[in-house]
């Protein structure tokens, strides 16, 4: 047994598995019917937000800070405050990304130790009642 500790970054594959988790994560929200409301909040063009989703991801992970770098502190709830994000467009959102994770990461346990977390932001990001 070893005492070495890796990241859920490394855990998950590291870059490659983040790149196609927010791929994958933006074909959904751009397929799924019943992600419409949240794809709707969206630029027409997903490509910069897919990169900024993959800059986070990769940083909240565990892996380089990258998000920080180019932005500086995430402060996600005010970024997106312009977006009106209720219940039905928080929870298209955490559909299509708990969809991509069990499309790109394999282990069930690093989906549930990933997801609780991503649940509780996509909470603290809704800015509306419905």
């Amino acid at each position: 047994m070893t005492d070495e500790t890796i990241t859920l970054y490394e855990a998950i594959g590291g870059d490659d598995t983040v790149r196609a988790l927010t791929r994958r994560f933006y074909e959904l929200m751009d397929q799924l019917p019943e992600a419409a409301r949240c794809r709707a909040i969206h630029p027409t063009d997903l490509s910069g937000s897919e990169a900024k989703l993959y800059d986070y991801l990769t940083g909240y992970l565990g892996g380089p800070p990258v998000y920080v770098e180019k932005y500086g502190h995430p402060r996600l709830r005010s970024r997106h405050f312009g977006a009106p994000i209720g219940s039905s467009e928080r929870d298209e959102w955490l559909l299509c990304f708990s969809r991509a994770m069990e499309h790109t990461i394999a282990n069930p346990k690093l989906r549930e130790i990933i997801w609780a977390p991503i649940e509780r932001l996509a909470h603290h990001m809704q800015n509306r009642e419905e």
